[in-house]
């Protein structure tokens, strides 16, 4: 299986498409925003024109109205993964989530179904006194987690709430990742921060341009939930704001610039710290598509 990863703006989606034409394989999105049908301009989903050239999985098919869980979408790429070696090709796995990645390779952690009860006590809680209650509760948690990251705090704390067993005991159980299944070829693209954000900033201009606001303007239609993960994606809260009359088009674009930016400094971190570090990793501001498909011959 190949695996092309990198942050928002490293050209993987280019990259995989020419790894497709090389090896006649099919590119399986890995990328947390991508798979609501809803957002295809902002979330810079492949056009109709790349899906044309390349088969494409995962893409745009789920309902904005839905949470897709990290776990969700392992379980339909290992199904892809399995149709697609079936059919004697190369399935070719395309993002920047990287929790989704290594989801699919490591498994995840069967911890049991939330008690509603405790899960909507523990998101009442304001942060500072969820990380409180954990520092007793969970102390192991409470020691590696940032007393401000609200979501991961949370989990924590209704996880040894609803089970009696801290967090790290349930992830230590981890179940159901197809990466000792499988030969790997992974490239991690890891690009100069000025060169990303300048291609970042750059990508604003096109999506509005290519109709990011008009597309906003369709799903606040729909009246979802605000706090659905469709809803929170990059550039939808700036250009709510600028269909709201609170914002205007240049303050949102600068907003999402922000956003942007903010986002590809956790992915790089992220993906420095969690990523195997025998991993391809490759600077795409200097490097050709050769040195990247070099071996590729041997994975297909």
């Amino acid at each position: 299986m190949g695996l092309i990863a990198g942050p928002t703006a490293s050209g993987k989606s280019a990259l995989a498409l020419d790894f497709a034409a090389r090896t006649g394989g099919v590119i399986v999105n890995a990328d947390a925003s991508q798979v609501y049908r809803d957002l295809r301009v902002l979330t810079a989903r492949p056009s109709p024109a790349d899906e044309a050239r390349a088969e494409h999985r995962l893409f745009g098919h789920v309902d904005g109205a839905h949470a897709c869980s990290a776990a969700e979408w392992a379980a339909d790429a290992r199904a892809a993964i399995t149709d697609i070696h079936a059919a004697g090709r190369l399935p070719i796995l395309v993002g920047g989530t990287g929790l989704y990645i290594r989801t699919l390779l490591d498994g995840i952690a069967p911890v049991p179904d939330i008690d509603p009860a405790i899960r909507a006590a523990a998101r009442a809680l304001p942060v500072a006194e969820a990380y409180e209650a954990l520092i007793v509760e969970d102390p192991a948690a409470a020691a590696i987690l940032n007393p401000g990251d609200t979501t991961r705090v949370i989990r924590a704390l209704e996880v040894v709430r609803s089970t009696g067993r801290p967090i790290a005991a349930w992830r230590a159980e981890k179940a159901g990742g197809i990466g000792e299944a499988i030969r790997l070829h992974a490239v991690i693209l890891d690009p100069p921060r000025a060169w990303l954000h300048a291609r970042g900033d750059a990508r604003v201009n096109q999506m509005i341009a290519a109709g990011a606001v008009n597309e906003v303007e369709l799903l606040s239609r729909r009246c979802l939930d605000l706090e659905l993960p469709v809803m929170r994606a990059i550039g939808v809260r700036p250009l709510r704001n600028h269909l709201n009359g609170t914002l205007s088009l240049a303050d949102a674009a600068d907003q999402i610039r922000l956003d942007t930016r903010k986002y590809v400094k956790r992915q790089t971190t992220w993906m420095r710290h969690q990523f195997d570090a025998s991993w391809l990793r490759i600077d795409p501001s200097v490097d050709n598509s050769d040195r990247i498909f070099e071996n590729v011959n041997q994975y297909h």
